[in-house]
């Protein structure tokens, strides 16, 4: 295979500048007709192609690249942002390099240190479960103090001075339990496989919160904190086996597909029997029998927003910039997973 031709090479062969070759390949009057034309058809015969990192830093000391590290790619959450990070970074010249961490903290610091050897702009990241059972932020925190600006979306800390894009994730869980509420529901169980992240903690406070309100006691049993997904179909059965239990919210897509399956299963019938909301629009959940009703987060907004924040710390340093925290809101979805309130 051969070796790819770069500026050096070119100069090497010449016995002139880097900055010689640049000028001709790109036409500059500043450069003899003679030796221009040599060096263009030398590039041209021997197949060179631009660095572009390499031309943009030449430019504007800047390598219009910016890292983006998401936990999984399998939930449509993180897909959808990354389709929102990836329209709005396209729009502004800037070339994505995105890795996904699969929860793990180890990989989460060995990803990042890996990034910031391609010269990063700035760095997008939503943290892997383990970084927030750990809670250690130090790879985060050398980032920031080598110059490259973060934004943090969904899974923050706010043990890091950055600029953040969040749900109400409290507000989401308290608005979906208070619609099965008000629909008739009168023992909701939660069903949680993501205790260990921020955004479960404060989905749990937030039923609790619709509970309290409709003055009904908070029952432990009826909160699911499920952390090995090979016990998921035992403890469910367990739950499900109380007929009293007439409104579901899961915090998370797979879960809700695992559940939906065992609540047929078992010979509920949906929603007559049991309602189920879950987080998480994804359109499987659409096609599923019955279609499940569900709090969107707005995942291709999320990663819109986040993109941009980046973008604008990026291209206006100003010093001393306070950083900000934007909330974005949810809706829920009703589907045929839920009875109508009346």
């Amino acid at each position: 295979m051969k070796k790819k031709i770069t500026l050096k090479d070119i100069a090497t062969t010449f016995g002139v500048s880097i900055a010689t070759v640049s000028k001709a390949l790109n036409d500059s009057y500043d450069i003899s007709v003679t030796t221009k034309q040599k060096i263009q058809e030398y590039a041209k015969a021997h197949h060179y192609k631009p660095n572009t990192i390499a031309l943009n830093l030449l430019k504007k000391s800047k390598t219009k690249t910016i890292g983006v590290v998401i936990p999984n790619i399998m939930n449509s959450f993180f897909a959808k942002a990354f389709v929102g990070i990836e329209n709005i970074a396209s729009q502004n010249g800037y070339q994505l390099v995105s890795c996904i961490s699969n929860e793990s903290y180890e990989k989460e610091v060995k990803t990042i240190e890996l990034l910031k050897h391609g010269d990063l702009d700035g760095l997008i990241i939503s943290l892997a479960e383990e970084t927030q059972i750990k809670q250690n932020f130090t790879h985060l925190q050398n980032t920031l103090d080598e110059g490259i600006p973060i934004v943090m979306f969904d899974r923050v800390t706010e043990n890091i001075a950055c600029d953040k894009v969040i749900v109400n994730d409290m507000e989401s869980a308290y608005s979906a339990t208070h619609h099965l509420l008000k629909s008739g529901c009168k023992r909701v169980a939660l069903i949680s496989i993501i205790d260990n992240l921020s955004v479960g903690k404060l989905r749990v406070e937030g039923y609790k919160k619709a509970i309290t309100e409709f003055n009904m006691p908070i029952e432990d049993r009826l909160i699911v904190r499920i952390g090995n997904h090979e016990d998921f179909d035992a403890i469910l059965k367990v739950t499900l086996s109380d007929k009293t239990i007439d409104g579901l919210i899961c915090l998370e897509e797979d879960a809700t597909v695992n559940t939906t399956k065992l609540v047929k299963q078992m010979g509920y019938k949906i929603p007559e029997d049991i309602s189920i909301v879950c987080f998480t629009n994804g359109k499987i959940l659409q096609h599923l029998s019955p279609s499940i009703s569900a709090i969107s987060q707005h995942g291709k907004h999320i990663g819109e927003t986040a993109i941009s924040m980046l973008i604008d710390r990026i291209e206006n340093n100003t010093p001393n910039k306070p950083f900000i925290t934007k909330m974005v809101k949810t809706s829920l979805i009703e589907r045929e997973s839920t009875k109508s309130i009346k």
